[in-house]
């Protein structure tokens, strides 16, 4: 279901069927921002936050072309019996049509969790579509065994059970970190709750299963990493679960010169923890590869503190939104001013 704002598109895609696509934003854009979602999820997250304030100035500028996974919408019906879920492969190889079919030439590329997966895939394949590459707890590699086992379990008790205590568990814990993990635990504690009443009220646990079942058998990205030759922005939460695999990814990406791996400190989920920080952090990057100049930094923190810190090295090098794609990759903290417009 489209929500205020948006326009709604069914688009047929070989070997998935209809994909629901949302438009949101400008009607006349300066550039496309395709966005997929994570487990446990869909559109609505990256909905939400290109409505955010600290999104304001970035959303006129842009349309926003949201997919939602099959089965993954709002209050939707169970998936077909015989319905073969994609692989994640499958779904990343399949959004040229989407744009194909919205006469899209190019686009950046934001994705969370499972939806930056799939958005990898995408880039390796669409090398000359594909303007730049922003990734959030991006996994590269393989399900390990305790993934496999926690995953194998989940599956089960969503297909028997429903929405339980365990997936819920499993699902908050991916999405927001360990219990207790972040800095603002009362902040945290408030948008887990809104998380875990959207997910029983709104997601539909068989379908959902089957989502989580083919992230669990994905197959690995580092090996390929060398096929994604845009610009790339891996963004983490100090304290997420997958930082460690954002990690890994970012030392298989081998032209670093391309490559900026951001941290947000105190907190696990960037979208919902750190909007303002992070749309920092997206609209530099957007800069750097020459889209919504001149557009006024959003005032991230009521308290003052906005932006990135520099260490003495980075004090040195050429202030502005170039110096974020052509200098050596660097951990930002995103907590002191940024350089001045």
């Amino acid at each position: 279901m489209a929500l205020p704002g948006e326009e709604h598109h069914r688009v047929e895609v070989n070997k998935i069927g209809k994909l629901d696509v949302y438009l949101q934003g400008s009607k006349h854009p300066e550039v496309s921002v395709l966005t997929v979602h994570d487990l446990g999820c869909n559109h609505d997250v990256f909905h939400k936050m290109a409505e955010h304030e600290a999104f304001e100035e970035i959303t006129k500028r842009v349309q926003w072309v949201h997919i939602d996974i099959p089965g993954q919408q709002n209050n939707s019906e169970d998936l077909p019996a015989d319905y073969q879920f994609p692989s994640m492969q499958e779904l990343g190889e399949a959004l040229d049509q989407v744009l194909d079919h919205l006469n899209i030439s190019s686009v950046v590329c934001l994705g969370e969790g499972a939806g930056a997966n799939i958005l990898a895939r995408f880039a390796m394949k669409n090398d000359q579509r594909v303007l730049a590459l922003v990734l959030i707890h991006c996994t590269g590699t393989t399900a390990g065994f305790m993934e496999t086992m926690k995953d194998k379990i989940i599956t089960y008790k969503l297909t028997h059970q429903g929405h339980n205590a365990a997936a819920v568990h499993y699902l908050e814990t991916h999405r927001f970190g360990t219990e207790g993990s972040s800095n603002n635990k009362e902040q945290v504690n408030k948008v887990m709750d809104e998380f875990k009443k959207s997910l029983e009220t709104n997601i539909n646990p068989r379908n959902l299963r089957m989502f989580v079942d083919s992230f669990l058998r994905r197959t690995q990205l580092v090996s390929q990493a060398s096929l994604i030759r845009c610009p790339v922005l891996l963004v983490t939460g100090e304290k997420a679960s997958h930082n460690h695999t954002v990690r890994t990814f970012h030392q298989a990406l081998r032209d670093k010169s391309k490559v900026e791996l951001v941290e947000v400190p105190g907190v696990a989920n960037v979208i919902v923890e750190a909007p303002q920080k992070f749309a920092v952090s997206f609209q530099y990057f957007l800069q750097g590869v020459g889209k919504v100049g001149h557009v006024k930094m959003a005032n991230v923190n009521r308290e003052g503190m906005r932006g990135r810190s520099m260490s003495m090295e980075e004090a040195d090098l050429p202030r502005g939104a170039d110096s974020l794609i052509h200098s050596p990759s660097r951990k930002y903290s995103c907590s002191a001013t940024p350089p001045a417009e």
